[in-house]
């Protein structure tokens, strides 16, 4: 038997966010921003996170004079007792993240036999190890709380492909790939979802100047819509993952990248 055809009005519900609570890691600027200024006009209360919540001030503001719910937490995602003291915060105010978007994540332009230890762990104990300690933090609370959650883990198409000089970045983001498919599946009997995003090469600031020159052009070449990204062209992708339209979806990796990993180049 067909099921009902959706009204207009559960079709818009579907990617509504009122009601929910959002963690955004990394939300100073960048992707991190912009996440979080799409989650709070979903209708999401968001929590912006990073290091230092001086650098979250100026969105925080922003959004609250266009009539978004957010507040400011201090987070470092490479420390544990961070983590929790992050959440114990969000808790006495009376927040428990059910939508938690593990976005911080630094990069590293060098060559392996280049790379010091120091530099290795730097990036994969903020890309691998701090989504775990935060996964894990919003997990515990949610299943204490009985409460169904949405996390989103940002991962990359260098997870499931590799470039020059990122050796570390890449391992990381592979890594993230396979511990969003781990805890999906621990995690699915507990109505917690976890799946990850993987963008291609997507224009910021941090990374305009690069993609806007020569080597940047040949780069674009390779990708068969023939440009790079904008941060809009991940709203639909994260409100899919974040909202009840992707309820059915949970170890899933989600590519927004115009076709470059179909392409082979």
């Amino acid at each position: 038997m067909a099921s009902a055809t959706p009204s207009a009005d559960a079709v818009h519900s579907l990617f509504s966010l009122q009601g929910r609570c959002a963690l955004v890691t990394g939300a100073s600027s960048g992707l991190g921003a912009h996440f979080a200024a799409l989650l709070a006009n979903a209708g999401a209360q968001v929590w912006l996170a990073a290091r230092r919540t001086d650098r979250l001030q100026s969105l925080q503001a922003d959004l609250r004079e266009r009539g978004g719910r957010a507040d400011c937490v201090a987070l470092d995602v490479t420390r544990a007792d961070a983590v929790a003291d992050a959440f114990d915060q969000m808790a006495a105010a009376g927040a428990i993240p059910d939508i938690v978007v593990n976005n911080a994540g630094i990069g590293l332009g060098t060559l392996a036999l280049e790379t010091s230890e120091a530099d290795w762990d730097s990036v994969v104990d903020t890309n691998l190890k701090g989504a775990w300690l935060v996964a894990t933090e919003a997990a515990r609370r949610l299943v204490s709380a009985g409460k169904p959650g949405s996390i989103v883990n940002i991962a990359s198409i260098l997870g499931e492909r590799v470039g020059m000089a990122v050796a570390p970045y890449a391992a990381s983001k592979a890594g993230l790939v396979h511990l969003t498919k781990a805890l999906a599946l621990e995690w699915a009997r507990h109505g917690i979802r976890v799946n990850a995003l993987a963008p291609g090469y997507v224009v910021t600031d941090i990374n305009r100047e690069f993609l806007g020159s020569e080597m940047g052009d040949k780069l674009r070449k390779r990708i068969p819509q023939r440009r790079f990204g904008e941060p809009r062209d991940l709203d639909g992708p994260l409100l899919l993952l974040a909202s009840d339209a992707g309820r059915y979806m949970t170890g899933s990796v989600l590519a927004a990248d115009g076709g470059h990993l179909v392409s082979g180049l």
